[in-house]
C-alpha cells in the first residue's frame, strides 16, 4: 500500500464507477491518472467545499506551496509520490487556484459561472495531456470549467446553483428542485468529448451522474452502463445510448 491511497481511495469512493471505466485506459496511466484526479479533488473541495471558507482557504494556501515545491523537486503530500516528477506545470497550477477560490461565490448565471474559470480549467486541460502521454490537443478551457461546475453540482453543494435558476423556480422551490434544474442547464451546455481518453471518459461519466441528477435521480449509474459509456468516450464516439 502506497502513501497516496487514502486520496485516491477517497476519489473512488465518490466514483465507484471509475473501477470498471479505467480498463480502457493503458495500464501505465492508470495510477498517475487516479492520483492527478484525486488531486483535482483535494484542489476543488478545499475552494468550495463547507459553509464558512476560511478553512479551504489555508488549504489552498498550503497547496499552493507545495504545488510551487513539485515545480522545484520538492514535495511533502503523498500525491506527489505519483505525480510531483512528471514534468507537468505544477507552478502555473498553483498560481491559478486564486481562481479556483474566486469561483465558490455563487454565480449570477451559467454565463458567470463559466466564464470565472477558464485560467484554472486551462491548466488543468494541459496537466491531462501532459500525464496521458498522448498526442492529441488539450480540452478547451469551457469544457474543463462546465466540468468543474458539474462536479460541485452532482456532490450536492447547493452553493452551486446560480440566482438565475433560483429565480426561476420561484422561491418555494426545493434544494432538490433547484440542483435537479441546475443540472439540466449544464447539459444543454455540455460540449462533445474532447482532449485526452482518461479526460472523455471522466467526462461521460460525469455528463451521466448530471442526467441521473436531472431526473432526481442520485448516485452512480450501474457498472454495466458506466462500462458502455466509457467504450464509447474511450473510441471518440460522442453520442450518448439511452438509459
Amino acid at each position: 500500500m502506497s502513501e497516496d491511497d487514502s486520496f485516491v481511495d477517497k476519489w473512488r469512493a465518490r466514483w465507484p464507477e471509475w473501477q470498471v471505466a479505467e480498463v480502457f485506459l493503458p495500464a501505465a496511466t492508470r495510477a498517475r491518472l487516479l492520483a492527478w484526479f484525486a488531486l483535482r479533488q483535494e484542489l476543488v473541495d478545499a475552494a468550495w467545499a463547507g459553509a464558512d471558507p476560511r478553512p479551504g482557504e489555508a488549504k489552498l494556501a498550503w497547496w499552493a506551496e507545495e504545488l510551487q515545491g513539485w515545480s522545484q523537486g520538492r514535495r511533502r503530500h503523498p500525491l506527489g509520490i505519483a505525480l510531483q516528477s512528471l514534468g507537468a506545470p505544477w507552478e502555473r497550477l498553483a498560481a491559478a487556484l486564486p481562481v479556483l477560490a474566486a469561483a465558490r461565490d455563487r454565480a449570477v448565471d451559467l454565463a458567470e459561472a463559466r466564464d470565472a474559470l477558464p485560467a484554472f480549467a486551462a491548466v488543468v486541460a494541459e496537466i491531462d495531456t501532459v500525464l496521458a502521454a498522448e498526442p492529441v490537443a488539450p480540452a478547451d478551457a469551457a469544457a474543463i470549467a462546465l466540468q468543474l461546475l458539474a462536479q460541485r453540482a452532482v456532490h450536492g453543494d447547493d452553493g452551486a446553483v446560480p440566482l438565475s435558476v433560483r429565480a426561476r423556480l420561484g422561491p418555494d422551490a426545493s434544494a432538490a428542485e433547484a440542483a435537479s434544474a441546475w443540472a439540466g442547464e449544464l447539459l444543454q451546455a455540455w460540449p462533445p468529448g474532447q482532449g485526452t481518453r482518461a479526460g472523455r471518459i471522466h467526462a461521460a461519466l460525469l455528463r451521466e451522474r448530471l442526467r441521473r441528477l436531472a431526473s432526481h435521480n442520485h448516485g452512480p449509474p450501474s457498472h454495466w452502463r458506466s462500462l458502455v459509456l466509457a467504450w464509447r468516450a474511450a473510441r471518440g464516439r460522442h453520442s450518448v445510448p439511452p438509459p
